[in-house]
């Protein structure tokens, strides 16, 4: 990645997610390894008529041959990156034995044609004329950006006899995936046009991109679409169409129609930023397209044995999204297993985890669990493939590999709900006894922050403490806790606010309707509160006449002994666009039907 002190530069780096890879084991040596650069022309969009040209990069063992044919994989950037990103997968892998062919996703790092957010009818149907490459189709790479010089036929990756539908196909490739962020939804997207694809492997990516960019987390539907759209991220936003732009000036020489309408992005994008700008929220017409390029809206087409592996740490692609596709997929019956590690978007990774330069399978416990993923599915290796869900305790101390630090459990989800009663400005486990009391708090106009929740993007760069604005919140607090509190899942809220003026204005629709930010903080003995991870739930309340239900970010958390849980209800976010109105809000409490529930595991 290029090097800048900007808050572009640093969202870039974090939304360029390397893919996890695997070092050889003691008793297999790494092969020599070749790199040859190419250039290959696709055919995308719902007709096929635009031609783009992308470059990437195919690592190769010495020991490839049409007569030892070895499997492959196909991987490529996050936001903001290029084909240079995965250099480590391209060497790690090559030298276990596998073809690897890094390349820069549309509208990157050299790759032509404008960001299309991973839809399937662009970015899927790109990735689908590779593995074709990988699979010995010719007429596809070429070694100059005019594809005039065509680049001999790939001879050296096996092939399968029928793809995953049953059907006999040409060029089918033993083939998977394995890529972070924006690198991770796209193996959704070629998983669901082409079964010739034998595995994915996504790492932090999302299931509904209207959730990640505008959450609500109320009226929610399927997995975390919602029937209102929510509050729209600032900062993500900011680094998305800055790092995107930037991207299309640089690389214009070569696609120079890749800044007419909206600059290096899809036509609808630009108006869709202008318009959550301006009313803090998206419109049913962005909601549409933004999950058009979600795999929430395709995944009955993804039946490939799958490993979700998200971030705890990530305030743009939250565990939420991970658990939303993990469900799908398993209730479809696609094979499907969940890892939670420690980092993410927002955070670094904890050690012995995985890293990004000199990564390896002895001493990395992530790593070690996708080595053995793409062994078992693409070498047919006996090795297992790890627990059905793993999660990442940062309460466990440990030396070397993670391992010790990993939960792990059968099913999803795990826990028992522990119910906390909103009891005057208490949170209590005891449902007798509820004390009746009213907290009041003011909801700011125009939507502007009340609190210094660290940035996203570079919150963990930039480190703020919890502080929000006198009357802008209500809160409830435990006693000090006798016992430490385990959490891992989603909490949930079911609450009944007042606002007599948003009851007046939410029939003028999203605009007019009540936005609150509800989070979960950990107190400790000094009194010092703490927002785990950052993670904030945007609520635009549909109905202020009605009670209604948050499901708050998931979280893997220890509240230990003698520190306090609280729960929040902000009137604004330094994230955020809250509602454009002023609201005087009040909550009572004293019934039970009022409580925090968290999964609370033993």
């Amino acid at each position: 990645m290029r090097t800048s002190r900007s808050v572009l530069a640093l969202a870039a780096a974090a939304l360029t997610a390397a893919a996890l890879v695997a070092a050889p084991t003691t008793a297999q040596a790494a092969e020599t390894v070749t790199v040859t650069p190419l250039h290959f022309k696709v055919d995308i969009g719902p007709t096929g008529s635009e031609v783009c040209d992308i470059v990437g990069d195919l690592y190769l063992p010495a020991s490839a041959s049409s007569t030892n044919r070895v499997p492959a994989i196909l991987t490529t950037n996050g936001f903001g990156g290029s084909k240079d990103d995965q250099a480590g997968i391209g060497t790690e892998f090559a030298g276990r034995g596998y073809a690897v062919l890094s390349y820069s996703g549309l509208g990157f790092g050299g790759s032509g044609c404008k960001i299309t957010l991973d839809d399937p009818d662009w970015d899927g149907k790109a990735a689908s004329q590779l593995v074709s490459y990988l699979g010995g189709k010719s007429g596809i790479a070429f070694t100059d950006a005019k594809h005039t010089v065509a680049a001999p036929v790939l001879d050296v990756v096996q092939r399968d006899a029928k793809d995953h539908a049953g059907h006999a196909v040409a060029n089918d490739p033993r083939v998977g995936m394995v890529g972070g962020s924006y690198g991770g939804q796209v193996q959704y997207a070629a998983a669901a046009v082409d079964k010739r694809v034998d595995t994915i492997v996504p790492v932090i990516t999302w299931s509904d991109l209207s959730y990640s960019l505008s959450p609500n987390n109320t009226s929610q539907t399927v997995g975390v679409q919602t029937s209102t759209p929510g509050a729209a991220k600032l900062v993500w936003a900011l680094g998305f169409s800055g790092i995107g732009i930037a991207d299309g000036v640089a690389n214009a020489a070569g696609d120079p129609g890749r800044l007419i309408g909206c600059p290096n992005f899809a036509f609808f994008v630009c108006p869709a930023l202008v318009v959550a700008g301006v009313t803090g929220t998206v419109d049913a017409t962005t909601t549409a397209s933004l999950r058009h390029a979600s795999v929430s809206s395709y995944v009955s087409k993804v039946t490939v044995p799958t490993l979700v592996i998200q971030g705890q740490n990530d305030t743009l692609f939250n565990l939420n999204e991970g658990i939303a596709n993990y469900r799908a997929l398993q209730a479809q019956g696609t094979p499907t297993k969940m890892i939670w590690f420690s980092g993410g978007h927002s955070g670094p990774n904890a050690p012995g985890e995985f890293s990004f330069s000199s990564p390896n399978s002895a001493t990395e416990h992530v790593t070690r669990r996708v080595s053995d993923w793409l062994d078992h599915y693409l070498k047919g290796s006996s090795v297992g493939t790890g627990p059905e869900f793993a999660y990442f305790r940062d309460w466990v101390p440990y030396t070397g590999i993670a391992t010790p630090a990993y939960g792990s459990a059968s099913s999803y989800p795990v826990g028992t709900a522990t119910k906390y009663y909103l009891s005057g400005s208490a949170l209590t486990t005891n449902p007798l006894g509820l004390k009746a009391a009213t907290q009041n708090f003011l909801t700011p106009v125009a939507g502007v922050p009340t609190s210094t929740d660290p940035l996203d993007v570079i919150g963990s760069a930039l480190p703020l403490p919890e502080i929000d604005l006198p009357g802008t919140t209500a809160t409830w607090t435990t006693a000090a806790l006798t016992a430490n509190v385990d959490v891992v899942g989603s909490p949930s809220l079911r609450l009944q606010v007042k606002s007599p003026t948003a009851a007046l204005t939410q029939a003028l629709g999203s605009t007019g309707q009540l936005v609150v930010f509800v989070k979960v903080l950990d107190v400790d003995p000094a009194g010092k509160a703490t927002l785990i991870h950052n993670l904030i739930a945007p609520v635009r309340v549909p109905d202020v006449t009605k009670p209604f239900t948050v499901t708050l970010p998931a979280i893997s958390h220890r509240f230990a002994t003698g520190h306090q849980l609280r729960l929040m209800v902000a009137g604004g976010s330094t994230n955020y666009r809250g509602g454009l109105t002023p609201n005087a809000v009040s909550i009572t409490t004293g019934s039970a039907s009022q409580a925090l529930t968290l999964p609370v595991v033993k």
